[in-house]
């Protein structure tokens, strides 16, 4: 190996650089995070050491996202929820919409947080 080596003193230490990921890793790649941490260290200090813990928190993060809005999206269709309803009445289609949002992201929790 090609290892590049600097110089601390009398010692010469590798000059290892990691990747950078300039993505976040958000509300749901926080809560992974904590949950690898917790239940599965193995994983988590395979991931960390290895540099791909930001990357894998990144991309599952993208994916949570996109999930809840498909599923935000389909709920609204299979329960009738329209623009129409939110100029008739705006209340009614705020505690709609919110209901939605809370299973979705408890869907989510399960698939892809908890689980994944």
């Amino acid at each position: 190996m090609n290892i590049p080596y600097i110089r601390s003193g009398d010692f010469f230490l590798p000059d290892l650089k990691l990747k950078e990921e300039t993505r976040p890793i958000g509300k749901w790649g926080r809560m992974h995070r904590v949950y690898l941490e917790e239940h599965h260290p193995i994983q988590f200090n395979s991931l960390a050491l290895s540099g791909n813990l930001w990357t894998y928190l990144a991309d599952l993060n993208v994916h949570a996202q996109q999930r809840m809005e498909t599923l935000i999206a389909q709920l609204k269709t299979a329960e009738g929820i329209t623009e129409k309803l939110k100029t008739a009445n705006p209340m009614l289609w705020t505690q709609r919409m919110n209901n939605i949002a809370a299973r979705a992201e408890e869907i989510v929790r399960e698939e892809l947080i908890y689980n994944g």
